[in-house]
């Protein structure tokens, strides 16, 4: 079994560029694999690998300027879920690409899971999903709004073109980890929005705590690592991913006729043109070859919550 360790902090580095290098040898040297996210506003990832090696990366980040009361989310993988390791340098930890977004100065009041079924079932709150349609596909929890975005930066305007539906109401927010809602909070508070509140921990920590049987989540969570998706207990789900479109699918999704491995699915088959599709060919016959060959490949490790 591999520990997996969600992570994010929002902090102010100086100059993120020199914290690069030594985390990545540092990952390495612990035999540990995943993304993590690099900005002048924090840190942000997803990594996988031995519990030791886990340990020691989790300390070295908590020994960084401002990350001392960083926040893990653990859970465990039956297969390492990252083929490699990668640290990158971003603009935003979360990208929503509004410069006057600021977590660091305020954010919405957060509900432990344990609150969380009182707070969403009151008729004046208004419960709204922050992440992707592909994520929302899959599960989410009971009467929760589905801005239909294709990625967080939709947000701000989802919102501007909506934002009378919610007029005297209570918003509660949620999102995978939590990461989306510090900063859909704060612009939300900037909006002048009164009321505003998400779930600490996000549904990682909600499937983590809360029973099944007391839950009001539905379906499964889709995670950006190899494990795909994720219910209750944090056990692995049933879902792969389409590694032409990268949407999750369901293991008898491959009986459809719009099924071809790497290249389509029902969901991207009429999205991609006849050019794309001998294109995820070739690039699958590449994928073929090195299972052959016996290395392992993984068309995309996806952990950057945008």
């Amino acid at each position: 079994m591999f520990t997996v360790a969600a992570l994010y902090h929002f902090t102010r580095f100086a100059s993120p560029a020199s914290l690069q290098e030594p985390l990545k040898q540092l990952c390495t040297e612990q035999k540990i694999t995943g993304t993590l996210l690099l900005a002048n506003e924090g840190i942000n990832g997803t990594i996988a690998g031995p519990k030791a090696g886990i340990d020691a990366v989790i300390a070295h980040i908590r020994a960084l300027p401002g990350c001392d009361d960083l926040e893990v989310k653990f859970s465990t993988a039956s297969e390492r879920p990252f083929a490699r390791m990668k640290v990158r340098l971003k603009k935003e930890i979360v990208t929503m690409g509004q410069p006057d977004v600021d977590p660091k100065a305020r954010v919405g009041n957060y509900v432990d899971p344990q609150d969380w079924n009182e707070l969403i079932l009151s008729p004046d709150v208004a419960v709204i999903d922050t992440r992707n349609d592909y994520e929302v596909a899959i599960g989410t929890f009971e009467g929760a709004v589905d801005p239909e975005t294709a990625s967080f930066r939709e947000f701000p305007a989802w919102w501007e073109a909506n934002k009378d539906r919610f007029h005297n109401k209570k918003i509660a927010m949620f999102c995978t980890g939590g990461i989306r809602c510090e900063k859909s909070t704060n612009y939300l508070l900037g909006q002048g929005v009164p009321e505003v509140y998400h779930l600490k921990g996000g549904i990682l920590k909600y499937l983590e705590e809360v029973p099944e049987e007391n839950s009001t989540w539905n379906g499964e969570c889709f995670v950006f690592d190899g494990r795909v998706s994720v219910g209750h207990g944090l056990k692995e789900g049933p879902h792969e991913l389409c590694h032409a479109c990268r949407r999750p699918i369901l293991p008898e999704d491959r009986n459809r006729a719009e099924f071809e491995e790497g290249v389509s699915c029902h969901q991207c088959i009429s999205e991609t043109s006849d050019e794309d599709k001998e294109r995820f060919r070739e690039r699958q016959k590449q994928i073929a070859l090195a299972k052959a060959r016996g290395e392992r490949h993984m068309h995309a490790d996806v952990t950057d919550e945008s």
